[in-house]
């Protein structure tokens, strides 16, 4: 396929999904052809060494972050650090979800999939948030595979997301020849298709790996349980593919949970809701934890992240001490000490973004996400409103805004039948495995949307592609 045409290349790639629907349900119609439900680029993103080298560096600080986040809590609870991190990082949640966080005999489990959401910017990369329960895996994985296909040396190579996700949930599992259930729960339903999809490459390399839905797994006294083609066999751990605030909707939970307790199965990721805060990314600028953080990463970890991760702010609308600010907050070099004064901030000022933190179904795939500068005001006073009045139930973050540079890909378009050009904006979404307590970057999705789109994330008007590099740039 090397010498396809630049059309040939973007039709082998919608011919070759295997039948698999790797994106949710498209908003608009597409051409009867058309089997991908986004726009096919003839060849992968490309990033220049430099870009790449920055990607290769950045798996094994995160997970130092992760690490480090981690005995923040758990610091923060026995009154070691500040214990205003634990009381956000627990605010809004059930008990159930706090007490199976805290268990001693899962205290050192950290998620072993790292994903950050990287906005390439004029200025460099910047990460807008961190996901350990990250969709697109599958997705990756097959990006990879069909424009390896094609002749393309892509970033982790053809087999490097299916590989990646073997050995670190595998090596996760701690012993040879584990049996892998694959949950996915109904509220995570679009992502079906491509776990079901790295199912199949599993057992294709001989591993015991059952994608199922949470009903299908059956508990008896001493184990969970899966009907296979040979009768009843025992699952060893399960890849946890459903959020932790959608725990009641989930059938059998208490089986579930009951069993992952009392260690008859292993889960990753672990279920620790307060890994998942995208509040995490705030804490790594406070002040107060200067020291605690370069004592975990190290001088040269930390500036690394604080250079790349915006100033992050937690809302909360208790009243701050008439001598006191917002650390790091300003209105045109004015410290700011109300929230309320955002409320009357000009559209250059609103140069904000304000989300959910992460345990709500509102926390993932764009939704609840108010961009400050991409509102009338009155709209962006309700949405402060809204944050401010619902911080013990569900917290929100405030983020500095960075505008991703411009970027120029084709894609093929189906009713036109020829290549089209996009100007647009780029997300890249590498895929850390942790293996044997190091990262291995499996791969990298890219997705580049139109310019007047303010969110850049999946959609049936994104190029997606897996990313490749330039050699001798």
């Amino acid at each position: 396929m090397t010498a396809a045409t630049p059309e040939e290349r973007c039709l082998y790639v919608n011919a070759h999904t295997g039948g698999y629907e790797f994106f949710p349900s498209p908003k608009r119609e597409l051409h009867a052809d058309q089997r991908c439900a986004w726009r096919i680029s003839p060849e992968p993103f490309w990033l220049d060494q430099q870009t790449y080298a920055f990607f290769e560096q950045l798996g094994d600080y995160l997970l130092a972050f992760y690490r480090a986040a981690n005995r923040l809590y758990q610091h923060s609870r026995r009154g070691l650090q500040p214990s205003w991190v634990a009381e956000y990082l627990e605010a809004g949640k059930p008990e159930r979800v706090i007490e199976y966080g805290v268990m001693k005999r899962f205290r050192a489990d950290l998620p072993v999939i790292i994903r950050p959401d990287v906005i390439l910017t004029s200025e460099g990369p910047v990460i807008t948030e961190l996901d350990s329960l990250p969709g697109g895996i599958g997705l990756c994985g097959y990006l990879n595979q069909v424009y390896a296909e094609l002749g393309f040396e892509v970033v982790g190579g053809a087999q490097g997301m299916v590989n990646g996700f073997r050995d670190a949930v595998f090596g996760a599992a701690g012993r040879p020849g584990a049996v892998l259930g694959i949950v996915v729960s109904d509220e995570s339903a679009d992502y079906r298709p491509e776990m079901t999809w790295l199912g199949e490459k599993l057992r294709c390399q001989g591993l015991k790996v059952y994608n199922l839905a949470p009903e299908d797994v059956h508990y008896r006294e001493d184990a969970l349980y899966v009907e296979g083609p040979a009768g009843r066999e025992r699952l060893d751990i399960l890849y946890r593919f459903f959020e932790l605030f959608d725990l009641k909707n989930i059938p059998k939970i208490d089986l579930i949970l009951y069993a992952i307790r009392k260690e008859q199965v292993k889960v990753t990721p672990p279920l620790k809701s307060y890994l998942e805060e995208k509040m995490l990314l705030a804490f790594l600028h406070h002040p107060r934890l200067s020291s605690f953080w370069e004592q975990e990463l190290g001088s040269e970890g930390l500036a690394l992240l604080r250079r790349v991760v915006p100033m992050t702010w937690i809302i909360d609308d208790r009243p701050v001490p008439p001598y006191a600010v917002i650390p790091g907050l300003e209105l045109d070099g004015r410290p700011v000490a109300d929230w309320n004064e955002l409320k009357r901030a000009t559209k250059r000022q609103r140069r904000l973004v304000l989300k959910p933190s992460g345990f709500s179904e509102l926390a993932w795939g764009a939704r609840g996400v108010v961009i400050g500068h991409d509102h009338p005001q009155e709209v962006w006073a309700r949405a402060l409103d809204k944050a401010l009045q619902n911080w013990r139930s569900g917290p929100y973050i405030l983020q500095k805004f960075h505008k991703g540079a411009r970027f120029k890909v084709r894609y093929y378009d189906f009713w036109q039948r020829r290549l089209c050009a996009l100007t647009g904006r780029v997300r890249l979404t590498p895929y850390y495995f942790v293996c044997e307590g190091q990262t291995r970057l499996g791969g990298i999705m890219a997705t580049v949307t139109p310019l007047n789109k303010k969110l850049i994330h999946g959609m049936t008007e994104a190029v997606m592609a897996p990313v490749a590099v330039r050699r001798g740039d």
